[in-house]
C-alpha cells in the first residue's frame, strides 16, 4: 500500500469518526462531509491503481445500487438522508465483498445500538420519538472493514 492510499484511508477514518460524533450530537451527517468523502474517492482509485474498466465501473455501480436501495428506505422513513449519502459514498471506496461485510457489521451494530438506546429511552420514560444515530453503526461497520488496511503501515522503501 502506498503512502497516498494510507493517508487517504486515515482521512476517511477521521471523517467516519466525525460523522458518528455529529450524528450522535445532532442526528445529522453533514453534506459537506459526504461530498468530501465522495470527491476523494477518485484520488483513492488512482492511488490504488484501479482501472476505469471494470474496477471503477464496479465501484460506481455498487454506489448506484446502494443509493437506490437506501433511498427506498429513506422514502419509507426507515433511514435518514445523511445515512443514505454516507453509505453511498462509502461504496465508492470499499470493494464489493468488503462493502457487503460493512453492511452486515452495520446491521448488527445498529441492532445493538437500537436495543441499548431503546432500553434507555424506556427506562428514562422519555416521551419524544426515539431517534437512532445510525451514522454510528455505519461508521463502526466501515472502520471494522477498513481496520486491516489501516494497520498495514507502508514500509520505507
Amino acid at each position: 500500500m502506498s503512502y497516498i492510499q494510507y493517508g487517504l484511508l486515515i482521512a476517511l477514518a477521521i471523517a467516519l469518526v466525525f460523522a458518528a460524533v455529529t450524528d450522535m450530537q445532532r442526528r445529522q451527517i453533514d453534506n459537506w462531509l459526504n461530498a468530501g468523502i465522495a470527491l476523494a474517492a477518485p484520488v483513492f482509485w488512482w492511488a490504488s491503481g484501479l482501472s476505469l474498466w471494470p474496477d471503477v465501473a464496479i465501484q460506481l455501480g455498487i454506489a448506484v445500487l446502494a443509493f437506490a436501495f437506501f433511498a427506498g428506505l429513506f422514502a419509507l422513513k426507515l433511514m435518514g438522508g445523511g445515512d443514505v449519502k454516507l453509505l453511498t459514498v462509502l461504496a465508492l471506496w470499499i470493494e464489493p465483498n468488503a462493502f457487503l461485510q460493512l453492511l452486515i457489521i452495520m446491521a448488527l451494530a445498529g441492532g445493538a445500538l437500537t436495543i441499548v438506546m431503546g432500553g434507555y429511552h424506556f427506562l428514562a420514560r422519555q416521551k419524544e420519538r426515539l431517534a437512532i444515530p445510525y451514522g454510528v453503526a455505519i461508521a463502526f461497520g466501515a472502520l471494522w472493514v477498513l481496520f486491516p488496511k489501516l494497520i498495514d503501515v507502508p514500509a520505507y522503501a
